[in-house]
């Protein structure tokens, strides 16, 4: 009798599974779909009921953090993204959406905790080098913004964003020939930034030594969202 009791425990776990297994198919397809027609908030209901079935569900919190970010609900956006990343620490993506919440609700303090953890989890994510160099350059920390942005456009070879900063962030130092080097890298690939650069490095007056502040330049800097 306690064979056939173990049996049927065994049997009722597999089965409760494979009804668990079906009922996350089934969502996930459905919150697919509404994605693809652009349904959000029928997307955020199914995705909330993923995780009630499974709270790890790795992907449910990562699509959920974007969906609340998008609708600009930043506090929901950093709460999905904090428990993404403490029940799948190794997640690099997560804590670099996390950084980029934080950036954008200008938390710079822990944008940048979550943008180096990113990268010591992935050293070739090119867009966390970048969404670093952002957040050193609003902290007056330029010099070590420079070594962020070059390692972004090491990786990134065609990054016309990270060449705009890394030139700007040269002219307010006063290294204006690096500076123009940056210009003349850019203006080979993407002549469009190329002209707003040269612009900006002609009409923006660097700083005297001590003085950085940080550039109010043309392009946007914050990093963006995956």
């Amino acid at each position: 009798m306690r064979k056939v009791g173990r049996r049927m425990d065994f049997t009722t776990f597999t089965v409760s599974s494979v009804v668990r297994y079906l009922q996350k198919w089934w969502l996930n397809l459905r919150a697919s779909l509404a994605l693809l027609i652009k349904r959000d908030d029928l997307a955020v209901d199914l995705y909330r009921t993923i995780l009630r079935i499974d709270p790890n569900d790795e992907f449910a919190h990562a699509v959920l953090g974007n969906l609340y970010a998008k609708r600009g609900d930043r506090t929901a956006a950093i709460n999905e993204f904090e428990q993404l990343v403490a029940r799948h620490p190794k997640n690099a993506d997560g804590w670099f959406n996390l950084g980029f919440i934080y950036d954008q609700s200008d938390d710079l303090a822990d944008a940048e905790r979550c943008f180096r953890m990113a990268l010591e989890l992935n050293p070739a994510l090119d867009r966390a080098w970048y969404g670093l160099g952002l957040v050193l350059i609003r902290q007056n920390r330029l010099d070590e913004a420079i070594v962020a942005l070059k390692r972004n456009i090491k990786l990134q070879h065609f990054s016309p964003y990270g060449y705009y900063q890394l030139g700007m962030t040269y002219h307010h130092l006063g290294r204006s020939t690096e500076a123009w080097q940056m210009y003349e890298k850019l203006s080979q690939f993407e002549p469009k930034y190329a002209a707003t650069l040269k612009r900006d490095l002609e009409q923006t007056v660097p700083q005297a030594a001590g003085e950085h502040k940080p550039s109010q330049s043309t392009q946007e800097t914050r990093a963006e969202a995956v």
